[in-house]
Parts: structure tokens; sequence; C-alpha cells
């Protein structure tokens, strides 16, 4: 190496460096080779994790907002808020969603008819999706695919109504003689829930309509617990719900009249949770 140095000028090394980058292969060739590579790789670099990055963004954006937006739900017969509620996993249960929803569902809670409109969701985001809509004229995709998304959620919500609307039928069994109680029972303003009739029933008859009990206090009296919901004669002829039959054994009858007597005397059958 110090034989090769004295063949060169000293004065023009430093300048030879910017030449021989062209013209030369030498040893002096890769430096700045070298240097070109590192210096144009980082822009590529660059803007290839700048577009790795975009897309999660903005995806990001289309998922925060599909979540503020609202949804609509038409009640139908035999639901709940409670059930709504968990259905939607909404935050703060069913307690949540009567606060949102208290001027369409009315005081009692416990008391939502077939056919009311429930808002799922924070009220807050329907402004912001307004003011989202607007913003489209900008020519964002981010903003288009949005409004998109709200589109469609908007069109899928009314098709669950002619549903709700259509003549209800039950099946003869007891899931059917539930919600059909219900039904009879949201006509008459009495509360109640499917859960707690359900619990009821298995707790005092398991289910079984015919169920008559011959040995307690009110069988020596005369007066027998029947039905689904153990209810004597002179309960059930007291509670009866009109447009139901006048027999005790009727499990629809004697559904309707145990939770008119419920909620006479603790507030709804949901807070019986035994002998009553």
């Amino acid at each position: 190496m110090p034989a090769q140095g004295k063949h060169r000028r000293p004065k023009s090394v430093s300048l030879s460096r910017g030449i021989a980058a062209v013209t030369t292969g030498g040893a002096v060739l890769a430096l700045p080779v070298l240097g070109a590579t590192a210096a144009s790789a980082a822009p590529a670099h660059s803007v290839a994790a700048e577009k790795a990055v975009a897309p999660v963004s903005v995806t990001a954006q289309a998922n925060s907002v599909t979540k503020a937006a609202p949804a609509k739900h038409s009640v139908v017969s035999g639901e709940t808020l409670s059930k709504i509620a968990r259905e939607y996993s909404v935050s703060g249960g069913w307690k949540k969603l009567y606060e949102g929803n208290r001027k369409a569902v009315g005081e009692n809670p416990n008391l939502i008819h077939p056919g009311i409109t429930l808002t799922i969701g924070a009220k807050a985001a329907a402004p912001s999706d307004a003011k989202a809509g607007k913003a489209a004229p900008a020519a964002e995709r981010t903003a288009t695919a949005e409004r998109a998304d709200r589109s469609e959620r908007t069109t899928a919500a009314p098709a669950a109504a002619p549903a709700a609307a259509a003549p209800a039928t039950y099946t003869n069994d007891l899931d059917g003689w539930i919600r059909e109680s219900l039904a009879v029972m949201a006509q008459h303003g009495i509360p109640g829930s499917y859960e707690g009739i359900h619990r009821n029933i298995i707790r005092e008859s398991s289910g079984n309509p015919n169920a008559i009990n011959n040995w307690d206090s009110n069988a020596v009296k005369g007066t027998p617990s029947k039905g689904l919901l153990q209810v004597i004669d002179p309960t059930f002829q007291a509670y009866h719900v009109p447009g139901t039959s006048t027999d005790s054994y009727d499990p629809v009858a004697n559904i309707t009249a145990a939770c008119n007597y419920a909620a006479d005397r603790y507030g709804s059958i949901d807070n019986v949770f035994g002998a009553y």
C-alpha cells in the first residue's frame, strides 16, 4: 500500500475520489457506491413503511366509527331489556339501555311493548356520523368507506320491521306458553320477563300444566294450588286477565293470572324467588 501511494499526487487525491466513482473500478469506487446505495435505500424503506402503516390507520379509523354508530332494534314479543342488552353486549347492561331509551320505553323498565324501536349505543355518536357524511366531498377514501358502512347498517335495520309486524304464532309447549303470556301481559301493562316466569315455573311445577298440590295447607282448606305457577282458585279468579281462558289449568291463563298477582304483591314476577 505505501508503494502505491507514491504514484499519486497528493492534491489530486480528494479530487479523484469524485471522478473515480465513475471512471475507475478500483478500491475508491467501493466507497461512493456503498454510500449511494445506502442513501437511496433509506427513502425506499421509509416509503414502504408509510405504505404499510397507512392501511392500518385507515382500518382503525373505520372500525372506530363503525363501533360508534348506534344500531336500531325493533322489540318483538317476549323480549326484555336485559335480554336485548346481552344480545348487543351493551356496556352497563339493561340499565344503560333503559337510560338511553327511557322516552320510548316509559317509566316501567320491566314493561317493553312489541313494535317499539330501541337505539343501541350512545346517542352522541349520531352527530359525529352526520359530520363525517358532510366531509365526503373532500374525496377522502376513509370517509367514503365509513359512509358506505353506515349505509349498509342503516338499510339493514328496517328489514326486521316486517317480521315484527307479522301475526305472532306460538308453539304448544312451555316456551310458547310463556311467550304468548308475555304478549297478553304487555297488552294489559303487567310487568315480567321470560327469565322470571320460566324460573318460577320450573320451581313450582317443573313445567307441568296439570300439576296440583294435594298436601299443603291450601289443599287442606279445599283450595289446592294448580297449574304451571301453582295458583289457587280464589287467586286465579281475583287476578284472571281478560281474554284468557277461565280454566286455571290453561297454561297461558295460569301464567298471566299468576304474574298479575305477583305484580300486585311484589312488583313483578321477576322479584319472586320462592313460594309466593
